[in-house]
């Protein structure tokens, strides 16, 4: 069990500083979902958000292991692949409510929290309109039967419902282009 909460990692044997404020982890999350970013862009905005030495470190492939070791909040067991459910960006307005309950305070008017933190409180939301659409996405990408409700909720907030996909730019290009051609 690990009972603090890491503000800095050892990596080349050196004890370094990270940004563990939530902030800092969800911007490295919306940038690892960006379709115009190669794998080697994401690890550059991983080092270069989450290090604030990152100039300075010389193995990076470590420095990326536990960085996102440290995203995962310290959980380094292998995780069968799963639908993706949620979205950081495009959800973070239909989570925010039910980590401030959880939290009891406004959490994006604190000058600082912790990641570990900010998962724990978004582990604890419980039944709110951010679970019940993920339970719909959920039941979609597996193929179980809406409830009625579900049905008539889906209909009526399709596009907040429906994970949007981020195409690259070289992709809108040629969707224009099939399109146009109409």
């Amino acid at each position: 069990m690990i009972y603090e909460l890491p503000t800095a990692l050892e990596i080349d044997g050196v004890s370094r500083p990270i940004r563990s404020d939530y902030r800092a982890v969800l911007d490295i999350c919306c940038a690892f979902s960006d379709p115009e970013l190669t794998d080697h862009d994401r690890a550059m905005v991983l080092l270069t958000i989450l290090y604030e030495d990152a100039t300075e470190i010389r193995d990076l492939n470590e420095a990326i292991r536990k960085g996102l070791w440290f995203i995962s909040c310290g959980d380094s067991t292998k995780h069968k692949p799963a639908p993706k459910l949620m979205d950081w960006e495009q959800d973070f307005k239909l989570i925010i409510a039910p980590i401030n309950r959880v939290a009891g305070c406004e959490i994006r008017a604190v000058a600082y929290l912790h990641w570990w933190t900010f998962i724990s409180f978004y582990y604890e939301i419980g039944d709110c309109a951010f679970a019940n659409i993920v339970n719909i996405r959920n039941k979609k990408a597996t193929g179980k039967r809406l409830e009625k409700w579900e049905r008539d909720f889906y209909r009526d907030n399709r596009e907040m419902i429906d994970l949007q996909h981020k195409y690259s730019d070289a992709e809108k290009a040629l969707i224009e282009s099939i399109t146009q051609g109409r």
